[in-house]
């Protein structure tokens, strides 16, 4: 585990399951139809139960990409699921990183809106959606970074990954960004 203290709130970067983390509220990695489909969607859903796609569909039809919405966690160890959608990876030249930047701090709004402590994150938009993960990595960290100076909450953010591969790559973008603070 890699961590770095901002202010009062401190981001971790960990290799594990999302589906498994103890926080307030875990990201989802949300499609714009909002409807389950594979990698930490997925699981998610699988592992939460029906209660969350039965509450998506009786609050929401759509979810535009760099927004996010907001369920109860079902069966989770979290209270909530965030349900965030990035982008979809075309040449890194079409706004995909505002875009994925945008899906990053809205679902960290919601958090911050609903007063909660901590929130755990995939790798948004880096499966099926082909962000490359050292790009995805550093905007997703910069984003991070960005928000909790401006609001001081939550105070845990924590990056969950399961590839050892994207979580040294994570960890290594953090550490950069701990030498250039």
């Amino acid at each position: 585990m890699i961590r770095l203290e901002v202010g009062n709130c401190i981001i971790e970067i960990v290799q594990g399951d999302i589906t498994e983390q103890e926080v307030d509220a875990i990201v989802n990695a949300a499609n714009e139809k909002l409807i389950p489909g594979g990698g930490v969607d997925g699981a998610i859903h699988r592992k939460g139960g029906p209660a969350i796609l039965e509450e998506l569909r009786a609050k929401y039809t759509h979810c535009f990409t760099g927004e996010a919405v907001v369920t109860g966690a079902g069966n989770l160890k979290a209270k909530y699921v965030i349900h965030a959608v990035g982008p979809i990876y075309r040449d890194g030249k079409s706004g995909e990183a505002d875009l994925l930047s945008k899906a990053y701090k809205s679902a960290l709004t919601k958090a911050f809106e609903m007063n909660l402590k901590s929130i755990a994150f995939p790798a948004l938009s880096t499966g099926a959606y082909g962000y490359p993960i050292k790009e995805a990595a550093e905007i997703a960290l910069k984003s991070i970074l960005e928000f909790l100076k401006e609001n001081q909450k939550p105070e845990l953010v924590r990056m969950v990954l399961f590839l050892e591969e994207h979580y040294k790559i994570f960890a290594e973008v953090l550490e950069n960004l701990k030498t250039n603070l």
